[in-house]
């Protein structure tokens, strides 16, 4: 199975000021190659990669771009290759027109086999040398990729492509079923409540005031250049916060349960609503459905995902009664039909657990409502 690991890089100061020159001459490439393929669209031409390459190779001739051999060719061809994929998506729906790159970003280059040598947990890349790594993980495969990264903040990270078989998880017969939430991240059919640990809101003084200060700055002069990488690490604050909470409990779930039952959430749609969109953004409902999805593929489990129509809310879980209209403020009721009363998300759960296992016994069928006991 082709995973990606991910481990802090510390370059030296020579390899970061090469790895400066790499990621502009990347960024170049790129660029350039997404200003030819529009300018010819927009003439009702079609530019492909192998027409971008021919170009590339011709380009790097031109006494006015020499300077493009001056780092390694394989992160150029590999940043053309890149673009390749990003209008891939793009003509399949998956993704919005491919953006310019800027310096200010994250920054990144994609080295393949011929441009590196992984050996006894030494990497060492073409032109660079050998990289010092703290090696958080073990892995058993050669990498086929690495692609190396610098955040706004200024961390260095190297990304490795391998091809691992991890290792399932005991079974332990059980299943589950998850609602998520804003006030709390999730509430599982058992009772059990997650905690939404609202990152944003525990950094938010410290944010703001790191933004105020970069505001108060001359835009593009060494100071703002400085503050604009504070901002930026307490931004990568709260998302390594962020990332780390939701690891520990997908992963959990994963280990406990062989059948999770999730909502199929519309969070794009989701967020549009601009008095829900802070929260929603904060608590990562999208990250959180991923997780479960890849570990689960990993470690021998299985997530279903419910139809985001099904009324999970408004539904008994007893006596199936379905309630017309339910208010968002309303976090518990009484089932009319046979007056048992709910927390409002743990009967969600429930019945996200209830209609999933129902879909599952349903395997080769439609969607199957489970019979109401």
């Amino acid at each position: 199975m082709k995973v990606r690991y991910t481990f802090r890089a510390y370059p030296t100061d020579s390899q970061t000021q090469e790895l400066s020159r790499v990621f502009g001459h990347s960024r170049f490439v790129y660029n350039w190659s997404l200003r030819l393929r529009t300018d010819a669209w927009a003439n009702g031409e079609k530019v492909n990669y192998n027409q971008s390459s021919a170009a590339l190779t011709a380009l790097k001739k031109t006494p006015e771009h020499a300077w493009l051999n001056e780092v390694s060719c394989v992160p150029l061809q590999q940043g053309l290759r890149n673009l390749q994929t990003a209008f891939g998506n793009f003509f399949a729906g998956r993704a919005k027109y491919p953006r310019f790159k800027s310096r200010r970003d994250k920054q990144s280059a994609e080295y393949t086999t011929s441009a590196f040598k992984y050996e006894n947990g030494v990497l060492s890349l073409a032109k660079l040398g050998k990289l010092k790594i703290k090696w958080s993980r073990p892995f058993t495969s050669q990498p086929t990729t690495v692609t190396i990264s610098k955040t706004p903040s200024g961390r260095y990270y190297v990304s490795l492509v391998l091809d691992e078989v991890p290792l399932s998880y005991p079974k332990t017969g059980e299943s589950i079923g998850v609602d998520l939430g804003i006030s709390r991240l999730a509430t599982l059919s058992n009772g059990e409540r997650i905690p939404n640990l609202r990152f944003t809101r525990t950094y938010e003084k410290r944010l703001a005031k790191a933004q105020k200060s970069l505001s108060r700055k001359t835009k593009g002069s060494g100071r703002w250049n400085r503050q604009r990488a504070k901002v930026a690490r307490v931004h990568e604050k709260i998302a390594d916060a962020r990332k780390d909470h939701l690891n520990k409990v997908t992963t959990d779930l994963v280990k406990r349960f062989d059948v999770i039952a999730v909502e199929d959430l519309n969070v794009r749609g989701m967020v549009r609503n601009h008095k829900l969109a802070k929260h929603l953004s904060d608590a990562s409902f999208g990250r959180f459905v991923s997780m479960l999805e890849y570990k689960a593929i990993w470690r021998g489990k299985q997530v279903v995902k419910v139809d985001r129509f099904f009324p999970s809310s408004k539904r008994c879980s007893c006596c199936g009664y379905v309630s017309q209209k339910m208010a968002l403020n309303i976090r518990e009721w009484e089932c009319p039909a046979c007056h048992t009363k709910h927390d409002r998300d743990e009967n969600a759960a429930v019945n996200i657990r209830n209609f999933a296992l129902g879909q599952s016994v349903n395997a080769h069928g439609a969607d199957v409502r489970p019979s109401v006991a």
